[in-house]
């Protein structure tokens, strides 16, 4: 990147936070401190009003707007892809905003940019596995969003998968996941007394209350995946697969937690960690004699437990 480019990706990325600090800037365009501080001089120099200084930070006087006509033909292209995908994977309260952004989006873009927008937009499909209407989340997403930002305490009617119960409770919102086909909201609990993991599917029903926590009393959502990944009982499972099906495995394998493999000629040899050795034989069971449990012993006692149920099964027809 010439200095140019980077003295204008330098200005975006003020614009794009509240305050930036030298560290940050220099980890992101790969350059020193030195030249971070010369880079913001220019600026400065040049009539972009920055404020701050080494140590502490900077940000652009409010008020101050670069016009937003900047955008690549490469840029545009990642932003109708996010599009396609905020469609598959959010629910309408973030289309409709998403879609609105899009649109503001293209009103600046320059004629050529237009054209290569529109003409890619007939050309990109985002296919998804079809959920039952009552799978489908509700209109919560934006709303969680307001909550976790505000730090509002939200009055929750839930139903549990789990124990098939319904309950009222009052949580706060540290985070959303996506993992396993749907969104999750991460929440301290009331009534519970703990961290909940909530499917937003399940929820029947979401107020924000004017009542308001205190965000460092818990941890980020980012801190909370780590905190429970290293303190979950994963187990390790060892599977030999014929080499002729390892090539069905490619997405499924990652859902169901694989570590590493080793070539072992005729088939594979795949490492694993699962929290639940019942549920991964269930998944496992899919792949018939082409799969073979090298450890852990109790799987491999599963394994034939879940196989003798299916013959017992079909073979009463």
């Amino acid at each position: 990147m010439n200095r140019i480019d980077r003295l204008h990706a330098i200005l975006t990325h003020l614009q794009s936070k509240k305050r930036v600090t030298a560290q940050e800037m220099a980890d992101r365009f790969s350059i020193s401190l030195r030249t971070v501080y010369r880079d913001v001089k220019s600026l400065d120099e040049s009539g972009v009003p920055v404020i701050g200084e080494a140590g502490t930070g900077y940000t652009i006087m409010e008020g101050y707007r670069l016009p937003p006509v900047m955008f690549t033909q490469e840029e545009a292209g990642a932003l109708l892809l996010g599009s396609k995908l905020a469609e598959q994977f959010t629910d309408g309260s973030v289309k409709k905003h998403f879609n609105a952004a899009l649109f503001k989006i293209k009103a600046v873009l320059r004629s050529t940019d237009k054209e290569y927008v529109d003409s890619l937009t007939d050309h990109i499909e985002i296919l998804s596995r079809h959920s039952p209407a009552s799978e489908l989340p509700h209109q919560y997403l934006s709303l969680w969003q307001q909550a976790i930002v505000q730090k509002r305490v939200v009055d929750l009617h839930y139903h549990s998968g789990a124990k098939e119960e319904t309950t009222k409770r009052n949580v706060e919102p540290i985070g959303l996941l996506y993992y396993g086909s749907a969104w999750h909201l991460i929440a301290w609990c009331h009534l519970r007394k703990g961290y909940r993991d909530f499917r937003l599917s399940r929820m029947l029903g979401v107020i924000l209350k004017d009542e308001f926590f205190d965000r460092s009393a818990h941890p980020s959502v980012q801190e909370y995946v780590r905190q429970n990944k290293d303190t979950s009982e994963l187990r390790e499972v060892i599977v030999r697969f014929d080499k002729k099906v390892v090539k069905y495995l490619q997405e499924q394998k990652y859902l169901n937690g694989f570590v590493s493999e080793e070539d072992l000629g005729d088939c594979t040899s795949m490492k694993f960690l699962t929290a639940s050795v019942e549920y991964f034989g269930r998944w496992l069971l899919m792949y018939g004699n082409t799969a073979t449990v090298e450890s852990p012993a109790a799987l491999q006692v599963i394994m034939k437990e879940l196989s003798e149920r299916l013959l017992a099964h079909h073979g009463s027809y």
